[in-house]
Order: C-alpha cells, then sequence, then structure tokens
C-alpha cells in the first residue's frame, strides 16, 4: 500500500506549505457533530505539535456528549473572531460548502486556505481543495494522512478522530464502512484512543430531556409514500418544552430510517414563520437523498443528507413529500430499465 489516502498527498502537502507561519483557525459546521468536533480537535493539535498555530472556531458550542474530546482544548465562538482584527488561514473541516459553518464565519472568512471533507456535494470551495466521498468522514481522511506523513498522533488526538469515524459510520453499520475504517481505527487503538470511553460518552449518558424528545418524535412518525418513506416532526417550540436544545436531535432521524420497510427517514425541525430543518436518511446509497437536499439548497452523502429552508409559497412539508415521491419513482424506473 502506498499510503491511505496517496491521491489526497499532495495537495495536504501543498497546504502544509500554505499555511506555515500563518495563524490558523480551523473551522467546523454549525450544530457540530462527532466527526466535526473530531476533525476539528485532531487537525489543530497535530498542527500545533507541527509548530503550527492554532485555533479551533465554530458558531455552536461544542456538544455536552462530545466534550470529553477538548477537555484542554478552546473552541471559539463567531463573536470571537468576527471583530477581533486578526489574521487568520481557514481551514474548513467538514464542511458540505463554505456557508455551512454559519453565514457569519463565511463572511469572516471568504477565502478559506483549506477545506478538508467527505460531502459528495463539496464542490471545492477553497484554495487547497482534499475532498473524498468515498470516505466515511473527515477523521478517516484525516487519520490517513497524519499517518501517511509520520505525524504526531497523542492518545486525545486519536480518541478525536476515532470519535469522528465511529460516529459516522453508526458505529461500523453504514454503507459507507470500509475496510480502511477498520484498519484506521485499530491504528488509532494502537495509538490511544479508548472505545469503551468513546461509546460510553456517546451513547450512555442521554439526558432525561433527550428521552422526552425521543417519545415526542416517536409519536409525530407519519408514513408515506406508501410506507417507503418515515417523516418524524418537532414542532416549534419543543426544545422548550422537553429541557432539550437541537443537540439533542442528533440520531433521532435514524428511528424512522431503521423501520422495517421503510427506505428514506426523515426529521423535520419546524422554524418560526414556516421555515424549517430537515435531515434525510436512506438505508442504501441508489436513493440519492443528497440529490433530494439539493432541490431545497441542502446537500450531504447519498444516504445521509439535510437542508434549511425558509417559508415559502409551497408549504415545506408539501414539497418534500413531492421531491420524495419522484425519487423514489426515478430508482425503481431505473431498477426495472
Amino acid at each position: 500500500m502506498d499510503g491511505y489516502f496517496p491521491e489526497l498527498a499532495a495537495a495536504f502537502d501543498r497546504l502544509l506549505a500554505d499555511l506555515k507561519g500563518r495563524r490558523i483557525a480551523v473551522v467546523g459546521h454549525a450544530r457540530p457533530d462527532g466527526d466535526c468536533i473530531g476533525s476539528q480537535t485532531a487537525l489543530a493539535r497535530v498542527l500545533r505539535a507541527a509548530g503550527y498555530e492554532t485555533v479551533c472556531v465554530n458558531g455552536d458550542p461544542v456538544p455536552r456528549r462530545l466534550k470529553f474530546l477538548v477537555p484542554d482544548e478552546k473552541f471559539l465562538r463567531s463573536d470571537d473572531v468576527v471583530n477581533d482584527g486578526r489574521d487568520y488561514a481557514a481551514v474548513f473541516v467538514d464542511c458540505a460548502d463554505h456557508a455551512r459553518a454559519g453565514d457569519r464565519l463565511k463572511a469572516r472568512f471568504p477565502a478559506p486556505v483549506g477545506n478538508i471533507d467527505h460531502h459528495l456535494s463539496n464542490v471545492g470551495f477553497a484554495n487547497h481543495n482534499l475532498v473524498e466521498s468515498r470516505a466515511a468522514a473527515t477523521c478517516e481522511i484525516l487519520a490517513g494522512l497524519f499517518l501517511d506523513r509520520g505525524l504526531s498522533i497523542d492518545p486525545l488526538t486519536a480518541q478525536a478522530l476515532y470519535t469522528g469515524i465511529l460516529t459516522d459510520t453508526g458505529q461500523f453499520r453504514f454503507n459507507s464502512t470500509s475496510r480502511r475504517c477498520f484498519t484506521l481505527a485499530g491504528e488509532l487503538v494502537a495509538r490511544g484512543a479508548a472505545p469503551a470511553e468513546a461509546g460510553f460518552e456517546l451513547y450512555e449518558r442521554e439526558s432525561p430531556g433527550k428521552l422526552r424528545l425521543l417519545e415526542r418524535f416517536l409519536a409525530s412518525l407519519v408514513w408515506e409514500c406508501g410506507g417507503r418513506a418515515c417523516i418524524g416532526t418537532l414542532t416549534e417550540g419543543i426544545f422548550e418544552a422537553t429541557g432539550t436544545g437541537p443537540e439533542d436531535t442528533e440520531g433521532l432521524v435514524d428511528y424512522a430510517r431503521s423501520v422495517d420497510g421503510v427506505e428514506i427517514g426523515v426529521l423535520i425541525e419546524e422554524r418560526p414563520n414556516g421555515g424549517a430543518k430537515a435531515s434525510l436518511r436512506a438505508k442504501d446509497p441508489k436513493y440519492r437523498v443528497d440529490l433530494i437536499a439539493a432541490q431545497f439548497g441542502g446537500g450531504g452523502h447519498a444516504c445521509a443528507a439535510g437542508l434549511n429552508v425558509a417559508a415559502g409559497a409551497v408549504p415545506f412539508r408539501t414539497a418534500l413529500l413531492a421531491a420524495l415521491a419522484d425519487r423514489l419513482k426515478a430508482v425503481d424506473a431505473a431498477a426495472g430499465a
């Protein structure tokens, strides 16, 4: 083997050369998940160990369940950097597009130096774009590149990378899970990653509020498209009613997808004035939910995508149902061709 990601080696070297001697902002997406926080933490720590000056920046706070990855890593928020007058070389990680970090951080960092990502919908918005859509996680890409280049991976960095791979593969269950995922996970465990700790922090520390939110979500499930799509809705004000926050929606959509006979699961979060946020999950890549999300300005992967919409002339749910039906028909037609 010539390395885990030989096709990205030259681009990674160019990125490192361009970052030399500059203050680096490692930027992640809004409402960060395990792959986002893991990528930000790991990249910042590895670059810092190699002599670079780095900070992590995210518009939203580190979720409660992921704080075990950042015991000594300060994450700056939008307000901390928007008007600080400092010059940064921005590297966006796990962001399908420039706006995924939020409008304020997009405006603060209008010309990113680097873009490291695994989303199928990423079109390359930085000077150096390291995008591999066949990778299950951005942390998988980073782990491979660090090992390929012999960069130092300490135990906390290994844990961050392992967590990103673990979460974005659905605990090594999703279609994107490959032999490389397992090989890299093993390498990270050898360098100090602790699977039992990650499993406990991620999956054994649910709050009572999260269970109330889950109860409300399950009660809202509706089967559409002949039972092939399952949609759950979180109504406006539900976070206040259950004592939860947006981070507690993590994993809820998988319940909709997990129903026997369902091909696509959907979570809709209702927003003020008719807007909405939606997460889509498919059991098979052929359903290309990224194409559905793209119709509403979103994107993602073949099996996992998301979108945000403002109020429109056609109610969002109606438009989404039409898009789901059209996509299922297109897949059926292709199978019968």
